[in-house]
């Protein structure tokens, strides 16, 4: 489904550059749902001292609650100095986390995929959280896409393999990419959120692609002056990109994924690119945010 909105005027505000954050709020709800309680205000507190640090012009957001509780966050924020006037939120086959959008500029197309499915060993499962997509504009002349997506968690079910159900998941969401890009290979795009798994799996390497519309990984980390080179040049840099806990292991990988496609890969400023660092991080949430900045104008 596509919803074109009008196209507000963004004269008097010339917008160089703007950042673009992901966050997986653990169970942002505000009221009960099977399983889950209502968002301590404590966790809410310290998720608002967080966004406050990072100050994104446009956030991706997994693990929200009902649209009430996207309002919430969005006034709650404003009340703050923080001010996100458009928002978006897509609901999936789960009825109690949600994934939305809170951005500063407009958004002024909207496709959200609510009833994404696939078959698996002869039966239909459907997308638990659904993909929000929409174009954002941040100026006059600049123009890009946002996707967020929440894939299967590795929690073990009863109905199937979640490794597999995680991977069918990426492969819808990569046909929205291919799509996308089919229709311009030189679109700006972000696709971010996320992915429940690390980087050389089947489910990320499929979200990633391969050849012309491979996604570049921005790859967050803590700006704690890390800057040595990796021993292998074919590996990452050894510095610290891990966005989840998970008390059960006592473990800390990266999941949440921000990639970019190579038409706004050449507005990506590394500079304004890196994870939060935030004492006690883990009141708000077991994930903590990623943030890249980009030009805003097509190189």
């Amino acid at each position: 489904m596509l919803v074109m909105l009008p196209l507000p005027s963004l004269r008097g505000e010339e917008v160089s550059k703007f950042t673009v954050a992901t966050y997986n709020l653990e169970n942002y709800l505000d009221v009960p749902a099977p399983g889950r309680l209502p968002k301590p205000a404590e966790a809410r507190a310290k998720i608002r001292e967080g966004l406050l640090a990072l100050k994104p012009d446009v956030l991706a957001v997994q693990e929200i609650g009902r649209p009430s509780a996207l309002l919430e966050l969005r006034a709650s924020l404003k009340a703050d100095g923080l001010d996100f006037p458009y928002w978006e939120h897509v609901s999936g086959f789960d009825t109690n986390i949600f994934v939305g959008v809170l951005s500063r500029f407009p958004i002024v197309a909207r496709r959200p995929h609510t009833n994404e499915n696939f078959l698996q060993q002869g039966r239909r499962f459907q997308v638990s959280r659904g993909f929000a997509e929409v174009d954002i504009r941040v100026n006059d002349h600049y123009t890009f896409t946002l996707i967020t997506a929440h894939l299967k968690s590795r929690r073990a079910v009863e109905y199937g393999d979640e490794a597999e159900l995680r991977e069918q998941e990426a492969l819808l969401l990569r046909q929205k990419i291919e799509a996308r890009l089919a229709a311009n290979p030189d679109a700006n795009l972000v696709v971010l959120g996320d992915f429940n798994d690390t980087k050389d799996t089947k489910p990320v390497r499929t979200v990633i692609g391969q050849g012309r519309t491979r996604l570049v990984d921005a790859r967050p980390a803590e700006q704690n002056g890390d800057d040595a080179l990796p021993p292998n040049p074919r590996w990452d840099p050894r510095n610290v990109t891990w966005t989840h806990f998970y008390g059960k292991e006592d473990s800390y990988e990266r999941i949440d994924y921000l990639l970019v496609s190579p038409g706004m890969a050449r507005e990506w400023d590394k500079s304004a690119t890196r994870i939060l660092k935030l004492p006690n991080w883990g009141v708000g949430s077991d994930h903590r945010p990623i943030i890249a900045g980009f030009a805003a104008t097509d190189r």
